[in-house]
């Protein structure tokens, strides 16, 4: 009789394709929040530093200026990078997986 993997952690965690599953993970994670990091915060500095750039209005006479269109990308960049992640973690990641439970089996 055969126990599962995932009675056996450290037979997981030794893993070759364990550890690079993990390598992956960590980088695409680290990846994503540092673009989130920097847009974020260079959002901020804008906000903080060059208020009169963000109330500029995006089309002479209009009331939609350049920091509303600055806000609106930063949202469709958050649900971009988010969909990224989800994206690579169902395919990629998920893949990784079954091989590692596969082989403890």
């Amino acid at each position: 009789m055969t126990t599962p993997a995932a009675s056996h952690p450290e037979a997981i965690a030794a893993n070759p394709l364990y550890q690079q599953l993990r390598r992956r993970r960590n980088r695409l994670a680290g990846l994503l929040t540092l673009v989130m990091l920097v847009s974020y915060f260079g959002f901020i500095g804008l906000v903080a530093f060059n208020k009169e750039l963000l109330a500029t209005p995006l089309i002479e006479g209009q009331a939609t200026t350049i920091g509303f269109a600055v806000a609106l990308v930063l949202m469709l960049l958050s649900l971009a990078t988010t969909a990224w992640y989800v994206r690579v973690a169902n395919t990629r990641f998920d893949e990784m997986t079954r091989q590692i439970v596969g082989e403890g089996k």
